[in-house]
């Protein structure tokens, strides 16, 4: 009897380890843009329940745009290159650990997910500069420009 107790408990405790330790990964469609005075991210994200993840975050990084036009100009062609290579982004596989997403082994968070508000930041690296976070907003298909609010 206290055989068969000890094995339940065993089960039962190796059980609930597993179970916490898979957290469940945020399924969904996610876009946004970043813009300061001479950087411009334009981003999408798909999340899959089994961890891989499709990611694009086209930039522009030391741009000199005297005017609004020339702002917008680069505005376009950041979104023009999102959707159009977005067909050819391939899904990869993230460690995620319930609210951040990083490379398998890696350090440094890719993405941040906070289950209780559901919003999603992409962590955007570009060289010498310090990290962007890009905050995005879920949607259920993709605009054809990020930079505009829905």
């Amino acid at each position: 009897m206290r055989r068969t107790f000890a094995i339940l408990a065993g089960l039962t405790c190796l059980t609930c380890l597993v179970a916490c330790s898979e957290e469940k990964v945020p399924v969904g469609r996610w876009e946004g843009a970043y813009e300061a005075s001479d950087v411009f991210v334009a981003a999408r994200l798909e999340t899959a329940s089994d961890g891989t993840v499709r990611v694009s975050a086209p930039d522009a990084v030391g741009v000199v745009a005297e005017n609004e036009n020339q702002r917008a100009a680069v505005r376009s062609r950041l979104a023009e290159g999102l959707a159009n290579g977005w067909d050819s982004i391939a899904p990869r596989k993230m460690d995620f650990d319930g609210e951040v997403f990083r490379k398998p082994g890696g350090v440094a968070p890719q993405l941040e997910w906070n289950s209780k508000t559901e919003k999603m930041v992409m962590v955007v690296y570009l060289g010498t500069h310090p990290s962007i976070r890009v905050p995005l907003r879920a949607v259920k298909s993709y605009s054809d420009n990020p930079f505009e609010p829905q």
